[in-house]
């Protein structure tokens, strides 16, 4: 689960690398009440604080560097607006209204309005709706027309929704913010996290995402109780503290997972500390997991109604060197025949013996 946390954030990070300028509670608070009260998840990322981070320059030394695209150079030519520099934070929110996906992503920034919309004029004039020119872009999400709009001179919102005015219009005036409005309470003063409202599939993904192959009906049975799950980062130096909180109304399960939780910590520390494992694992690889895991902690938190349990951790700069190495590898291949298949852990070994 901590390490699913990190992957996650050091992903949403990496959008964030080079950018600044500022944000006050206000604005943040502006952005995040524009979000349909029916989504699954919401992300949000807040660019202000991560050009001074050192550790955002090593994520920026860790992460693969994309070839420029051409139709982003042209862009960025023609409208003056370049992410990197002129982004200053965006919330993305997620919904599934049956078997379809719905996102909407909301964007503020230094935008140079006229010169923007004239590029996207060349895709057809836009509709008028209310107070807001919607235009259709030659671009789809799970099969659905991408639409954009200019919610302000500073703002814009991009969504594959049908009805991206009304939405956009109705969301503030939704009931059922409150929920939302409690967690996002909590994490205020941290520049990026997802917090994550009840969704059965993505629950199941959760459960199926452990490192290995390795299977938890348990574990699974205990995620799939959480009602909402919360997970935020923010850059400390050279290092990332990342917190994962699942919260529940069933103090047994709170207790149940925090003792699954703690047992993986422990059995992954015995593990690595196995002389079998020291002798066949790289030595800077070893070290980036004990340390990583010797600063883990796991806790519970009674918040009356709601349970909740936290997992916290430290991203360094040794766990991204080791991510990088471990990505650059050529994929492992199966044997045919006799022997250990590359890749095949101690205890998997152990386990066929027994």
């Amino acid at each position: 689960m901590a390490l699913l946390a990190a992957t996650v954030l050091i992903a949403a990070l990496l959008l964030a690398r080079n950018f600044s300028n500022g944000a006050d509670g206000t604005e943040r608070q502006q952005l995040l009440q524009l979000i349909p009260t029916g989504s699954s998840a919401v992300i949000y990322v807040d660019l202000d604080e991560f050009r001074e981070s050192s550790f955002l320059a090593k994520l920026y030394e860790w992460a693969p560097r994309p070839a420029e695209d051409s139709e982003y150079a042209q862009f960025v030519r023609e409208t003056g607006f370049s992410y990197e520099r002129d982004l200053h934070r965006v919330v993305v929110a997620i919904s599934k209204p049956g078997v379809d996906t719905n996102f909407v992503a909301i964007a503020d920034g230094k935008f140079d309005r006229k010169k923007i919309e004239a590029v996207l004029f060349h895709n057809g004039a836009p509709s008028q709706h209310g107070k807001w020119k919607i235009f259709r872009l030659d671009a789809t999400v799970q099969d659905k027309p991408l639409s954009v709009a200019f919610l302000s001179d500073n703002r814009i919102a991009l969504s594959n929704s049908e009805d991206l005015a009304g939405g956009a219009a109705a969301a503030s005036g939704e009931p059922g913010h409150a929920e939302w409005n409690a967690r996002f309470e909590r994490l205020a003063g941290t520049p990026v996290f997802a917090v994550i409202h009840r969704d059965p599939a993505l629950q199941s993904a959760l459960g199926n995402a452990a490192p290995g192959g390795y299977q938890s009906p348990q574990l699974s049975a205990l995620l799939n109780q959480l009602q909402w799950l919360s997970i935020a980062g923010k850059p400390d130096g050279d290092l990332l503290r990342v917190v994962a909180d699942g919260e529940t109304v069933s103090e047994s399960a709170m207790s149940q997972l925090s003792q699954t939780l703690q047992g993986i910590l422990l059995l992954a520390q015995n593990g690595l500390n196995d002389p079998k494992v020291r002798q066949q694992m790289n030595p800077a690889e070893r070290d980036a997991y004990v340390e990583l895991l010797r600063g883990a902690e796991v806790q519970k938190i009674d918040r009356g109604e709601w349970k909740s349990v936290r997992v916290v951790l430290s991203v360094t700069p040794k766990f991204l060197e080791v991510a990088k190495a471990k990505s650059a590898a050529p994929p492992a291949t199966e044997k045919t025949s006799g022997g250990t298949a590359p890749g095949q852990t101690t205890a998997s070994k152990a386990k066929k013996k027994k």
